[in-house]
């Protein structure tokens, strides 16, 4: 992404803040370029673990080419897909936690890789984010692959 994709991401992402100008201010002053914002404004985050994160981001790819925005963390060991706002209120999915209004997030400046936060699909800086209805499709058949795989790793037990 250039310079001014960058920054379109990050003024799309500092609007969700009490205060964008700030936002924007600690992003370029900070020594680890994070901030905090509050997810259900702009939208809301599905945190999936790593191992059905990773193949999930994998079908999304194949079917839309560029999903939305994706922030891994903790060694990956999580993926959080930036949904549309109120998708959080009314997800059932096992195993997924959510992120919507009255929540924060950690949020490395767009396109930067911050210790154990890091942007694996950055924010085109339109407003895109991941459809939940495909993403939920995506989830189904990435848990498909994955278990496939544990049953042939076992010997098919």
């Amino acid at each position: 992404m250039n310079g001014s994709g960058t920054g379109s991401a990050a003024q799309w992402l500092a609007g969700a803040a009490p205060d964008p100008q700030a936002c924007l201010r600690e992003w370029r002053t900070s020594t680890h370029r994070i901030t905090l914002l509050p997810a259900g404004r702009r939208w809301d985050v599905l945190i999936l673990p790593g191992g059905l994160g990773h193949p999930t981001l994998d079908v999304l790819n194949r079917l839309v080419g560029r999903p939305g925005p994706v922030l891994a963390d903790f060694g990956e060991a999580r993926l959080g897909f930036f949904v549309p706002p109120g998708t959080a209120d009314r997800w059932m999915g096992s195993g997924i936690r959510t992120a919507g209004r009255g929540t924060w997030i950690v949020v490395p400046y767009p396109g930067r890789s911050v210790g154990k936060v890091r942007w694996l699909v950055v924010p085109d800086g339109s407003g895109t984010l991941n459809d939940p209805a495909l993403l939920e499709l995506a989830m189904h058949e990435a848990a498909a692959v994955v278990a496939r795989a544990e049953r042939g790793a076992d010997g098919g037990r």
